[in-house]
Order: structure tokens, then sequence, then C-alpha cells
């Protein structure tokens, strides 16, 4: 691993080099738990572009910068001309000459790969429509925190199976060589590319695409995450529909028989009624539930926010690694 090498999407990393993130992502838990102070890069300053909102992103970025005694400057698509009236080779150029490190939220992929080529610093993806990476980071943190480890474990995800969410656990979970299924109707399965990364770069553990809920049977790991992205346009009824017998309710715990199955969830989740939007979907259409049910989520609210939490542990060692031989 190279001393600035960005964190575009999983691909670009092998095996051993994400195992590493993750236990050094549970080292820096352990200083952050113990209040042992890790400024380890104090006087660096990286900058936090953010196209989509964001509350774990925004969160973990901050703190893990502070933490490490970096000074942070937060850009949101209303303070900068990213790709508007300033082309994002030209924006990266100029920002790569003030700070040491970008962290990117947005929607095009090619977005966040032209900033780290043009910048020459390091920058790291916090989402795009095609990639979520660091979620990845922690999401494994947590799996192995809970089970010890990942060997041998099956992942199974429900919902929609496109998404970037779903993109980077089918990449992820291949090259970590977890098992993994996703599971979604045929219209909302992954597309053939991504399927085939994910062959590509297998290293172990089989890998499911299904439409069939079936295929949760043996699962150690339940993964779903919201029905409709941020900027999807589509039908919200359909999609409802479509998706339905997809949601993560008990019956389908059941169906694992794994009483030690754990539920994961990247948040926000839609399990009850308590937000404008699900209140609005709530009177539209009925469903006071979406892609989980509210007993499935508190039932397993410990390790969802365990996850939630881990977003800081796991940036924190995305960032040191990257600028820590600078």
């Amino acid at each position: 691993m190279t001393a600035t090498k960005s964190f575009l999407k999983e691909i670009d990393y092998t095996k051993e080099e994400l195992e590493a993130l993750i236990d050094l992502s549970l080292q820096f838990k352990k200083l952050k738990k113990q209040r042992i102070p890790h400024n380890y890069l104090e006087g660096l300053n990286i900058a936090l572009i953010f196209e989509k909102t964001s509350t774990r992103t925004r969160s973990a970025f901050t703190v893990a910068g502070q933490d490490l005694g970096m000074n942070v400057t937060y850009l949101g698509s209303n303070e900068i001309q990213l790709g508007k009236k300033e082309s994002v080779a030209d924006t990266a150029k100029v920002l790569g000459s003030m700070f040491d490190g970008i962290e990117y939220r947005g929607f095009k992929q090619e977005h966040v790969e032209m900033l780290a080529e043009f910048s020459g610093v390091p920058v790291w993806n916090g989402l795009t429509d095609t990639w979520h990476p660091t979620q990845m980071i922690a999401d494994f943190m947590t799996v192995k925190e809970h089970f010890g480890q990942l060997d041998g474990l099956t992942l199974a995800y429900l919902g929609d199976g496109r998404n970037n969410v779903a993109n980077s656990l089918l990449v992820t979970a291949a090259i970590l060589g977890i098992n993994v299924k996703i599971i979604a109707p045929k219209a909302l399965q992954p597309k053939a590319e991504i399927v085939a990364l994910a062959q590509q770069h297998q290293t172990g553990g089989d890998i499911t695409i299904t439409d069939d809920t079936a295929a949760v049977k043996g699962a150690d790991i339940l993964y779903t995450d919201v029905w409709v992205s941020m900027g999807e346009e589509v039908d919200f009824k359909e999609r409802i529909d479509l998706l339905m017998d997809y949601q993560l309710n008990q019956a389908l715990l059941d169906k694992t028989a794994n009483a030690e199955a754990i539920v994961l969830h990247c948040l926000p989740a839609f399990h009850d009624t308590n937000t404008e939007i699900a209140q609005t979907i709530y009177e539209q259409y009925g469903y006071a539930e979406l892609e989980i049910t509210d007993a499935v989520f508190q039932k397993y609210s410990p390790v969802i926010f365990q996850e939630a939490e881990n977003r800081l542990h796991s940036i924190k060692a995305i960032i040191y690694q990257s600028l820590k031989n600078i």
C-alpha cells in the first residue's frame, strides 16, 4: 500500500490490504475508547466535499480528522464550483495545492476518480452512485468484532441489488473470500459487469445472485438498505411492491435457520414512521415499515449502531493509512 494511495473503490485493494485496514480500524477504536490521544497527523489539512447530504459520513470524517490532529474544511454543494462553473480537473488542482487530502461524497464515480488524478493528494470516496467503499471497512470491521473472524462466513444482502451498497458488498465480500448472496428481484439484480468484477477479484467463498429468499438459509449476516437511493427517480409505489417480499422481517430471519445470525443496515432505515419522509410514505401508501420491520430493527439495533459508530474508526484508519508517510 503506497504512502499516498487514494481510497476510491474496493477493487483497488488486495485482500491483505483490506484486512489490514479492518485491523487498523479496530486498533483506532481501542485508542478512542481508552481516551489515548492519537493526533498522528497534526498540522495537515483535509477538505470534505459533499454533493449529497450525510449524517454518518460527514460526522465520521470530521471527528476522524480532528482526532488525528488535522484541520477539517467542509465544502457543501452550494459552496464549491465543482463541475458547475469550474471543471472537476481544475477544482482538483486548486484543492490539491491547498489540502493534504480530499473526501468526496457525490454522484459520479468519474468525479472522484478525476479528483484523485488531478489533485496530487489522496482522495477518499465517501459515496458515489456506483461504490460505497468506506462503508465496507466499517461493515466488515463490525462482522469481525462480532464473530472474531471473517473466514467461512456467509453474508446475504436483500433488496435493491443494483445500488452502491450492494455493489460494494458483492465485490468486497468476494475479495475477502466471504460467501456472498445478493437476493433481489430479477429487475434489481447487480449489473453483469459488477458481478464480473466480483468474480475476477474473488479469493474464496461463493457468489450467489438469486431472486429466491430461501437462499438466506445458513446466512450469518443479513444486510439490507433503503429501497430508493438518493437522487434516484422512480415510481415509489412500484418499487415498494416489487421489494416487499424482500423485507427483513422475523419470517425471513427464521429462514436462515441460524440462531446466531446478525442483521446489518448502513442507515438511515425506514423501520417506523418517526421521520417526515416515512410519515409521508405511510400517508400515501399505508406502509409503516419498508426494508426492515421495527421489531427486527430494535432487536438488532445494538449491532446496527455499532456498525454506525465504526464508520468513525474505519475512516480514521483509511485517512491515516493514506497520509501517515507524508
